[in-house]
């Protein structure tokens, strides 16, 4: 099933992650925007049309200014379409095996390939 795509994928491998970061801004609520002075209006930028037409999107403008004051990442609500109002994401610019910015992929059962080596060399 391609949840709607308009193309085939190819295969893939679907993780979870473990995570545990600090410095995110939360910018879900109303309040929280205005003490980061993020206008909700950036956030949700027809990114790719502004790239396409040769303008930074106002999305990246935000991010720029939040990793410059120390942030690693946002939670932002979700703009796909039919994302409901409590749907959101995370955007992490910092991340590393270990604190106080660690994401480790969740692999309880070791079934996900430790090196390359199960991978078919790229023609790339």
């Amino acid at each position: 099933m391609g949840h709607g795509f308009s193309q085939r994928f190819a295969p893939l491998t679907v993780c979870s992650y473990d995570v545990d970061v600090d410095d995110i801004v939360d910018l879900r609520a109303a309040r929280n925007r205005r003490h980061a002075g993020v206008d909700l209006r950036d956030m949700a930028c027809a990114w790719a049309g502004d790239l396409a037409d040769g303008r930074e999107p106002a999305s990246w403008r935000v991010a720029r200014r939040l990793i410059a004051s120390g942030a690693a990442g946002i939670v932002v609500p979700s703009f796909a379409n039919g994302a409901r109002s409590d749907m959101s994401n995370l955007v992490l610019w910092t991340w590393t095996p270990d604190l106080p910015h660690r994401v480790r992929v969740h692999d309880p059962d070791g079934l996900l390939p430790k090196d390359q080596s199960s991978w078919r060399a790229s023609n790339g």
